[in-house]
């Protein structure tokens, strides 16, 4: 519950604490808490295990603070750092297995070689290195492990990935296909939607009997108070005696001490509300205590107030139709629905082969369009995605595709020109690389599922659970 401004005022005597908190913290770790013994292992990937005194000494290494990881329990931070552990050692246990090696001599090399540290003459300096080490809060052995780690993976994918070299034709290909031009004939479907105006009663009715549940609206009673400096003391600073008043406030939470005691013990005007419902017309105070709602009551941070809340009352009600904006949010999913119907529909003929040429034009009613696709990379007219999506089709294919303020298209593959390259254009070495590196990712995809078949991966919960309640 302590907030910025109680930080900000105590800053000078708290930053004295965290210092001689954190002393132990970094020369020590967290390790010495745990016991040993199997149950001290978090992970075992088939025969090596993972102790927590490694996972520790991981967390460490990320530099992450702990009140971070403490902030972030509840969205799994343990778990995915544990994950990059795992997965960083079962990229050692590959490397073994392959016995890739990187020497201390290539180490070196590879830090002289580094133009960071090299002077105008393009000489290492020692004392660049050295600052760098500095100024990256990083000793020399720990910014050489974690180089030579990375050396050694470099080279594993390097390892596996070797012998990529593509045929020209592959390339060739490629290029063609990403750089043949596209004629398209399109047609936008927004005359076929419904507008607002078109939206029968009757529609509106049968659509909140179809969706009653999810449509209800949820409503709240609630009390609350606006707290700071100025209405409990008469002055406009966040000093010590005013935290002393919010610590009261929150002891008297804690007792379940009613809002109106604790507002009249300190002479402040409660504000009531009540059928309060979420609306676009909500001010900022109130939509912050709704969002908090789970918590019938507390005392919350608003820029530079409290706000002391307490829900009275919660309620989901079907809608009522005779509030203009909740209908007006009705009506708008019902166009919402219809448009989806309409392209469902229309894809689904598509994807069934029950729409042809044909139809198409009867559709169009002389309102077809035509463009022409330079490449896969342009979106001058749809969005890249769609783009993507019509550089897939064959000719004469008939597909649904959106631009980048969301219209959709109804559009057909009209003509298809494919352009040939030289062997020695600049653009074809291009892409020699690039197909390269597509090749590369497939095999790399096809190793990784490898790895899970090689490797069992076993985690121990009751670890990783004493591993988080150190942070709580």
């Amino acid at each position: 519950m302590i907030g910025s401004f109680r930080n900000f005022a105590k800053s000078k005597f708290a930053g004295i604490l965290v210092f001689i908190m954190i002393i132990p913290f970094v020369f020590w770790g967290m390790g010495g808490m745990f016991s040993s013994g199997n149950t001290n292992n978090v992970a075992k990937i088939n025969k090596t295990n993972i102790s927590t005194q490694d996972f520790i000494d991981h967390i460490n290494r990320t530099n992450i603070p702990q009140q971070t990881i403490r902030n972030n329990l509840d969205k799994n931070i343990i778990e995915e750092l544990l994950s990059t552990l795992v997965s960083t050692t079962l990229l050692e246990l590959e490397i073994k297995d392959f016995n890739i090696t990187f020497s201390e001599q290539t180490l070196l090399k590879k830090i002289k070689n580094n133009k960071n540290f090299q002077n105008d003459e393009g000489n290492f300096e020692r004392i660049k290195y050295e600052k760098f080490l500095l100024e990256n809060n990083q000793s020399a052995p720990a910014f050489e492990l974690r180089l030579k780690s990375r050396e050694l993976q470099k080279n594993l994918f390097d390892y596996i990935g070797a012998g990529t070299t593509s045929p020209n034709f592959l390339t060739k290909k490629l290029y063609e296909e990403e750089n043949k031009k596209i004629e398209i004939e399109f047609l936008n479907l927004k005359s076929f939607y419904k507008k607002k105006g078109d939206i029968s009663n009757l529609e509106i009715n049968d659509f909140l009997a179809e969706n009653k549940e999810q449509l209800k609206v949820e409503y709240i009673d609630f009390n609350y108070a606006i707290i700071n400096p100025m209405k409990l003391l008469g002055v406009d600073e966040f000093n010590q005696a005013f935290f002393d008043k919010i610590d009261e406030i929150e002891i008297d939470i804690s007792n379940n001490v009613d809002l109106k005691k604790i507002v009249d013990k300190f002479d402040i005007q409660p504000i009531n509300v009540l059928n309060f419902k979420i609306s676009n017309k909500t001010n900022e105070i109130e939509k912050k205590i709704f969002e908090a709602r789970n918590i019938k009551f507390d005392i919350i941070e608003n820029d530079n107030d409290y706000i002391l809340y307490q829900i009275n009352n919660s309620e989901q009600r079907t809608p009522d139709l005779n509030d203009n904006e909740l209908k007006e949010e009705i009506i708008n999913l019902v166009v919402q629905k219809n448009k989806f119907d309409f392209n469902k529909e229309l894809l689904e003929k598509i994807q069934n082969n029950e729409f042809d040429n044909n139809d198409f034009i009867r559709l169009g009613n002389n309102k077809i369009e035509t463009t022409l696709i330079n490449s896969i990379k342009d979106n001058n007219k749809f969005d890249i995605n769609a783009v993507e999506l019509l550089y897939s089709l064959p000719l004469n294919s008939f597909t649904l595709i959106n631009d980048e303020n969301d219209q959709i298209y109804l559009a057909k593959i009209r003509k298809i020109n494919n352009l040939s390259i030289n062997l020695n254009d600049k653009d074809f070495k291009n892409y020699i690389t690039k197909q390269n590196t597509n090749n590369k990712q497939n095999i790399l995809k096809s190793y990784d599922l490898l790895l899970n078949k090689k490797y069992n991966v076993v985690l121990n919960e009751k670890t990783i659970e004493r591993v988080k309640n150190f942070f709580k």
